[in-house]
């Protein structure tokens, strides 16, 4: 059920103060009076500050924008009227981490205008939350007759305290696949967002933007001390932003809290996005997923037509075979189209096809081979980044995915430039990511993208969109160096913060023995159960190779385990040390828990208080065996059963880059 209550701004006395001080000035306060934005005009520029209780979290800061032709639309203003209002409604998510999430904010909204002949007007939205802070500008239609070029964003966050901040650099061209690095904030580089800040002051402090939309990504570049400044990833030719008549930039986000664990159960992101425009959502439910896929990136197949090739009718029709036998209803194979090469990696304009068979493949045979098994293709388009192709072929690519009965595609964009030419993160990007959104909506398709721009909460207004990449996934540690044990438990407090990842969890054979050789999964297989509850998504892979699951009594956990939510806790953690979070199945009464840790081993403590108090439950535990960490014997998982309530607390022992998972099972 959905409530929502608007209150005029007679009622908000309370929550909105007129400086008797300077009549220019306002404070906005959050529902619990916590958190409290306070704006002003200052000589005519607009500043704003932040405070959290009686702790300053940003002093006075700038706003505006620079225009072509070096015009400053960041001075020179006069208030020309304040709005204020008050806002409280439960909404629903199509399926989500939390099924009901309240969104409950009180709102300033300051219209000014310029002195000079042109009078040029600006809106600036404020939104105060009890976890946090956000606002965006709006330039109203007001019979502009050139189109508006923005050259610089001057929005700054002038940090009252340091802090040690999580971050991956804003260096466009592997767009942000990096590690996470940490730094005080006074020492970090240009920066993506999410940011996720312990502040010296004690808060955990998260930087991000919500309803990203014809418009360019906003990274952070430290500007002096421990100022912030915004700055928009431009078009090739230097232009940030282009439009005609009005545009409304995303809003610009403050996540706080007392301690970093509560940042992950903040729904400010998703609060801030307008509601679902989907008519139609029945085409997806929440689901586990096998692929054609490690063994392509562990080199035991290609994705291209060699005498090793992935994508055949044969192989694809023995992945359906053990897909169906396992109890599961998902396939993804990648490489079954034309135009893949040895070279397909770089940068450079690839032709693929988007409904030709590669050789040794017949999509329309697997598709029917599948349904007699009840296993469903995932679609997989891989751009190359080459979007002028990809845009000629996108109707009649998605059309045949509707005529076969496919439900979600995976579309990747490899590649440094978009058409070697455009960042991801620019407006460019933006606007074709969420045009390609949109269209896919138009024949029913679920998205999951790979090398795309960050999630800033469109999941709320386009339910179709599932999931994305958007950071360092599993695919590194078949390649690369690989990913560091620390960077799963970096991740849930920085890039998860933004939404679902698809990191493709679930490899059983960790050491990788039939991999590259020193290359390997830097973590136990008790831990890579538990990635499916600390890491959410609405699908999650299980990545391994069949003859990896075969036999294996671990299996079960990932059988059991949902990818719907009616719940999401987290009970404890540090960033970059280790995370506990529990999830309540939206469809049961059963709830599941994954812990993880860093390098260290560690024993932890949790307090199972989250259970219903009247029940009890069959604990179903997944752990490190004895003796077992990142390199000795990683792949042992030890299974257990005790029963446990509420009152209850279980000790966990995880091994050095180890975890454990547990469902348990309401009896």
């Amino acid at each position: 059920m959905k409530k929502h209550l608007v209150l005029p701004a007679v009622l908000l006395s309370i929550t909105i103060a007129y400086s008797q001080k300077n009549k220019n000035a306002y404070e906005l306060a959050s529902p619990n009076g916590q958190n409290k934005i306070k704006f002003e005009l200052v000589k005519n520029a607009p500043k704003y500050a932040v405070s959290h209780g009686k702790t300053e979290v940003i002093t006075p800061s700038d706003m505006g924008f620079l225009l072509k032709n070096k015009e400053d639309f960041s001075k020179n203003f006069e208030i020309i009227k304040t709005e204020n209002t008050s806002f409280d409604e439960t909404w629903e998510q199509v399926w989500g981490e939390k099924k009901k999430i309240r969104n409950h904010y009180n709102q300033l909204v300051v219209k000014l205008q310029q002195k000079d002949k042109q009078k040029r007007k600006l809106e600036i939205q404020f939104r105060a939350f009890d976890d946090g802070v956000a606002f965006r500008y709006v330039y109203p239609e007001q019979g502009t007759k050139d189109s508006i070029f923005i050259m610089d964003e001057k929005t700054t966050f002038n940090l009252k305290d340091d802090g040690k901040a999580w971050w991956i650099p804003a260096n466009r061209e592997n767009r942000d696949e990096y590690l996470f690095q940490d730094a005080l904030v006074s020492k970090q580089d240009t920066v993506l967002t999410p940011l996720t800040i312990e502040s010296k002051s004690g808060l955990a402090l998260s930087f991000h933007e919500a309803n990203l939309s014809n418009f360019a990504s906003m990274t952070l570049v430290n500007t002096r001390g421990t100022q912030l400044k915004s700055d928009l990833v431009p078009w090739a030719d230097g232009v940030k932003v282009r439009v005609k008549d009005t545009f409304t930039s995303s809003w610009r986000t403050l996540q706080i809290a007392e301690k970093p664990t509560d940042l992950i159960t903040s729904y400010l992101i998703l609060n801030l996005n307008e509601p679902n425009k989907l008519a139609n959502t029945s085409y997806f439910k929440p689901y586990k997923y096998f692929g054609i896929w490690w063994g392509m990136h562990i080199g035991k197949y290609t994705f291209w037509e060699s005498d090793k090739q992935g994508a055949t009718t044969k192989h694809a029709k023995e992945y359906i075979d053990f897909t169906a036998k396992e109890g599961f209803h998902h396939l993804l194979i990648e490489g079954w189209n034309k135009g893949w090469t040895p070279q397909w990696y770089e940068n450079h304009m690839h032709m693929f096809s988007f409904t030709k068979s590669a050789d040794n493949f017949d999509l329309e045979k697997v598709v029917e081979y599948g349904k007699k098994k009840d296993v469903e293709l995932i679609g997989y388009h891989e751009t190359g980044s080459n979007l002028i192709n990809y845009l000629k072929e996108i109707d009649d690519a998605f059309a045949l995915y509707k005529k076969l009965g496919i439900h979600t595609v995976k579309i990747g964009h490899v590649g440094s430039k978009l058409n070697m030419k455009e960042w991801h993160f620019g407006q460019f990007g933006v606007n074709y990511f969420r045009y390609v959104l949109e269209k896919a909506a138009q024949y029913d398709l679920a998205v999951l993208y790979h090398e795309s721009i960050k999630d800033t909460g469109e999941r709320r207004t386009f339910p179709n969109m599932i999931s994305r990449e958007a950071a360092r996934g599993q695919e590194y540690n078949a390649w690369s160096e690989g990913n560091p044990p620390n960077h799963l438990t970096i991740i849930p407090f920085t890039r998860l913060l933004s939404g679902p990842m698809d990191f493709t969890p679930g490899i059983f054979d960790v050491e990788v023995k039939q991999g590259y050789p020193g290359k390997r999964v830097h973590g136990t297989t008790a831990q890579q159960l538990a990635l499916y509850v600390t890491i959410y998504a609405p699908i999650q892979m299980m990545a391994d190779l069949p003859e990896n699951y075969e036999g294996k009594p671990a299996l079960q956990f990932l059988k059991d385990v949902p990818t719907d939510w009616e719940d999401t806790k987290v009970l404890n953690g540090e960033i970059g040390q280790y995370i506990t979070t529990v999830r309540k199945d939206l469809n049961s009464a059963d709830w599941y828990l994954g812990s993880i840790t860093n390098e260290n081993a560690r024993d932890i403590n949790v307090s199972l208080s989250f259970l219903d108090p009247k029940a009890t439950y069959e604990a179903q535990i997944y752990a490190d065996a004895e003796g077992t960490d990142e390199t000795h014997n990683p792949s042992a998982v030890a299974i257990s059963k005790k029963t446990v309530k509420a009152s209850d607390t279980l000790k966990l022992h995880l091994g050095g880059a180890g975890g454990t998972a547990i469902r348990f099972k309401k009896l």
